[in-house]
C-alpha cells in the first residue's frame, strides 16, 4: 500500500471512536425526510473540526457540502442520514453517514501526505432518500456540478460491488363517491371504499402479466369514517417499480387502467397523481467498481466471501442515487454489518446500532477513500471511467 493510502487508512482508524459516536448519535435520534437537523449539525461539526471547508444548509435546509482540495479530478462522497417512520434506522443510514465523513477525512489525509494538489473531494450531505428524493432536488439545484465521479456505500445483509436496484415512482389515487346511510339508504350511496378494494384486486390480477422484474405495491390510506356511512372518499398510495425509465413508463400506463376501471365499475370518479420524482436504476461504473473491489482486497476484505445469491435478491429496492449515477459516473456498493436479516426491519435497525457493525463500516470508508485516491493518481483512470459511462448510457 502506498503512502497516500496508508495515510488515509490511518486517519480513519485514528478517528474511529469519534466516528462511532457520530453514528450512535444519529442512530439514537432518528429523523425523517428533510427534518434531519441533528444529523446535519453533528456531521458538519465533525467535518469542520477535521479541516474541511463546510457549507451548512447547502441548497436544502438539511443538506451540506464539505470540500477540500482544488485542482485535479473531483470526487463526490455522499452521505445519507434520514430514518424510516416508526422503525428508525432500519436501513442503516447512520452508517452511510459515518462511511461518508470517514472517507472524507481519509482523503484529506492523503492530500496532506501528498503535499500538493492532486484533486478535490466534496462530502455531500443528501437528505430524504427514503421517499423524499433529496438527491433529485440537489441535482436540480446544481449541487453535483463539477463532480467527475460520485460514491457511497450502503449496509445490507451481504457484500456486493453494487446495489441491486430498479426505478421507482410513487402515485396517490383518490376515489370519490357519495355518502349515504349504509343500512337505511344504501342505494343512494356510491362506495369509494369498494373502488379502492376493487383497484387493489385489479392490480393483483394484473401482476400475472408483469415482467419478473416489475413491482407494484400499495396501501389503502383512507377507507371511510364509520361502518354505517358509505365512504364518499378513499385514498391509496402505490409504488411502481421497473428496471429502466422506459419500462417504468409502460408499467405506469398499465396501472392507470386499474385505477380507471375500478372507478367505472363502482360509479366513482378517480384522481391519480404520480409524484413526478421517479427514482432511476443505479448504473455501476465498471472501472470504479473494479478499483473498489481491489481496494477492499488491499485492506483484507474478500467481497466474494459473503457475496449474495442473486436469485434470492430479486429486483432490489430503489434509491435516488440511481438518478445521480445516470448523470455522473458512480458506484453504490453494499456491505454486510453482521446480520443476515433484510433492511427495513426492526432487527436490521438494531444491527445498525451495534458495535459489531463498526469494523465493516470503517472498512467501507477506507475502500471508498482508496478508490478516490486511485482516481486522483492512476494515469488514464478517469478517462476509462468516462468511457464506461458513455457506453452505459448508450445502452440504456
Amino acid at each position: 500500500m502506498d503512502n497516500l493510502k496508508k495515510a488515509a487508512c490511518k486517519a480513519i482508524d485514528s478517528a474511529s471512536s469519534e466516528l462511532n459516536e457520530i453514528s450512535q448519535n444519529i442512530w439514537k435520534n432518528p429523523e425523517l425526510n428533510y427534518g434531519e437537523k441533528n444529523a446535519h449539525d453533528v456531521l458538519t461539526s465533525f467535518l469542520h473540526k477535521h479541516g474541511l471547508t463546510v457549507d451548512k444548509s447547502y441548497k436544502l435546509d438539511t443538506a451540506f457540502r464539505a470540500v477540500t482540495g482544488d485542482e485535479g479530478p473531483h470526487v463526490g462522497i455522499l452521505c445519507e442520514y434520514d430514518a424510516l417512520p416508526e422503525i428508525g434506522h432500519a436501513c442503516g443510514h447512520n452508517l452511510i453517514a459515518e462511511v461518508g465523513v470517514a472517507a472524507g477525512i481519509g482523503i484529506k489525509a492523503a492530500f496532506d501526505e501528498a503535499g500538493t494538489n492532486i484533486g478535490k473531494v466534496t462530502v455531500l450531505g443528501t437528505p430524504a432518500e427514503e421517499g423524499g428524493g433529496g438527491k433529485i432536488d440537489l441535482l436540480k439545484a446544481g449541487a453535483f456540478q463539477g463532480m467527475d465521479v460520485a460514491m457511497m456505500a450502503h449496509p445490507k445483509p451481504y457484500d456486493y460491488y453494487t446495489i441491486p436496484s430498479i426505478g421507482c415512482e410513487g402515485v396517490t389515487v383518490t376515489f370519490h363517491g357519495k355518502a349515504s346511510h349504509a343500512s337505511a339508504f344504501p342505494w343512494d350511496g356510491v362506495n369509494a371504499l369498494d373502488a379502492a378494494v376493487l383497484c387493489y384486486q385489479t392490480v393483483s390480477c394484473m401482476r400475472q402479466q408483469f415482467k419478473p422484474t416489475w413491482r407494484v405495491h400499495g396501501i389503502i390510506k383512507n377507507g371511510g369514517a364509520k361502518p354505517n356511512i358509505i365512504p364518499e372518499i378513499s385514498e391509496m398510495e402505490f409504488m411502481v417499480r421497473a428496471p429502466t425509465p422506459t419500462e417504468l413508463e409502460t408499467l405506469k400506463e398499465k396501472i392507470t387502467w386499474c385505477f380507471e376501471s375500478a372507478a367505472k365499475g363502482t360509479g366513482c370518479t378517480v384522481q391519480y397523481k404520480f409524484d413526478g420524482k421517479p427514482y432511476l436504476n443505479v448504473v455501476a461504473n465498471r472501472t470504479l467498481a473494479d478499483s473498489y473491489t481491489e481496494n477492499l482486497a488491499l485492506i483484507g476484505v474478500d467481497i466474494k466471501a459473503r457475496g449474495p445469491n442473486i436469485k434470492q435478491i430479486g429486483s432490489g429496492g430503489s434509491t435516488d442515487m440511481g438518478n445521480v449515477s445516470q448523470i455522473i459516473p458512480s458506484i453504490h456498493p453494499v456491505f454486510y454489518i453482521g446480520t443476515d436479516v433484510a433492511n427495513h426491519t426492526k432487527v436490521f435497525a438494531e444491527a445498525s446500532g451495534k458495535p459489531e457493525a463498526q469494523p465493516f463500516t470503517l472498512n467501507q470508508a477506507k475502500a471508498l477513500a482508496l478508490t478516490a485516491i486511485d482516481v486522483y493518481t492512476k494515469p488514464g483512470m478517469l478517462d476509462r471511467i468516462k468511457a464506461d459511462f458513455q457506453q452505459d448510457m448508450a445502452e440504456m
